[in-house]
């Protein structure tokens, strides 16, 4: 495999955003596994979630195991011996690429909220600009999950013949009322940190307690209850002595601080929060500009922030269009985080889509590839 770090490479100059407001430079962080091929067509686009890094594997030059490291690599479902895998991170995020918590030219000082406003299909035009700075021609796959996947979606519509192929995992044509709620009261959280001050925080703390809140909140909404029952059930955390009134008394309880309290050091809260905005104002539409020839759309049952109808919804649309479409409804106990997590059903879907082969039916897999299938 090709050895790979972060790059970072600058994608353009006064990048006009779909909302208003202009960067007056844009820089994309990207990571890349594997080989462009004599026809330049293997290359795969990979958008990750609002949270991770483009750290999607390891490598030679960074060992350190990757977010989907058991996805990515020799032998694997996007085999680096077959395909050339870029993982994009996307505009507006912390781990590279301009968004709020970067240098302002004109100041030296971090955009803060000052930051414009930002939309899914900026990112997406980002993604594609990166691209084509690259010499990269047609897309083999533009892929991703949860916000990757409206990312993805996003490219195919406002690019139409950059991609054959799209994969949506756990992901939506456009953000449902409930998971706008959810996001909305987890940025309040944040804003509402008198740390957060106004978004002009200093480097360092920050509004960490509305952070750790926000995430907390956050991951209630990515796993499922019938996960968290399995988990943790009743048992209890072992407080020591002196423990303060309230604190964390069952195990459950102790395992959200301590994810929550890892997040808090690790990500900008205003990128947080732009993030977060973008994926509530995304709408695909109708999806009549996209051209992909062939999707995969994989939606989990026990999902709540992108519940499994969105999935199916996405899947009908592309079929009505005509597309080949193969809808997946995984019966995982991890909600949304299962792309993450669950490699038994995730891994021989993925490599079956990408080694060019059918799906199995079978009691876990539901194909549409028959169009009536998707509507009846």
């Amino acid at each position: 495999m090709a050895a790979a770090a972060r790059r970072i490479i600058r994608v353009a100059d006064d990048f006009r955003l779909q909302r208003g407001g202009v960067l007056p430079e844009v820089d994309i962080a990207y990571e890349a596994w594997g080989r462009r091929n004599e026809h330049d067509n293997n290359t795969v686009l990979l958008f990750p979630g609002l949270s991770p890094s483009a750290h999607a594997a390891s490598s030679p030059a960074d060992p350190e195991p990757g977010w989907w490291e058991w996805m990515i690599g020799p032998g694997r479902p996007l085999d680096t011996d077959r395909y050339h895998v870029i993982c994009v991170n996307p505009l507006g995020s912390c781990f590279g690429s301009t968004g709020p918590a970067s240098l302002h030219p004109g100041t030296g000082r971090p955009w803060g909220s000052d930051f414009p406003e930002l939309s899914i299909e900026d990112i997406a035009r980002a993604a594609h600009e990166l691209v084509k700075l690259l010499g990269i021609g047609r897309l083999h796959t533009v892929m991703g999950a949860s916000l990757g996947g409206m990312v993805a979606l996003s490219h195919t519509v406002e690019f139409p013949g950059a991609a054959e192929r799209l994969v949506s995992l756990c992901a939506g044509m456009r953000a449902e009322p409930a998971a706008v709620a959810l996001r909305s009261l987890q940025r309040e959280m944040v804003c509402a940190d008198p740390d957060w001050q106004g978004g002009h925080y200093a480097p360092g703390p920050g509004p960490r307690n509305g952070m750790r809140l926000a995430r907390k909140l956050g991951l209630i909404s990515y796993r499922s209850a019938a996960e968290w029952a399995e988990r943790f059930g009743r048992e209890e955390a072992d407080l020591g002595d002196g423990a303060a009134p309230f604190t964390a008394g069952l195990q459950v309880e102790s395992y959200l601080e301590a994810n929550a309290r890892r997040f808090v050091e690790g990500f900008d809260p205003n990128c947080y929060l732009y993030l977060s905005r973008a994926m509530d104002w995304f709408d695909a539409g109708d999806l009549a500009g996209t051209t992909v020839r062939r999707a995969l759309v994989v939606g989990v049952e026990t999902d709540t922030l992108f519940p499994l109808h969105q999935q199916r919804e996405l899947a009908e649309r592309l079929c009505e269009l005509g597309r080949d479409v193969e809808f997946v409804a995984m019966p995982s106990l991890q909600g949304h985080d299962a792309f993450l997590v669950d490699r038994q059903r995730f891994a021989p879907v993925l490599r079956n889509f990408f080694g060019d082969e059918l799906l199995c039916l079978d009691d876990e897999r539901v194909s549409i590839r028959d169009c009536a299938a998707a509507t009846g």
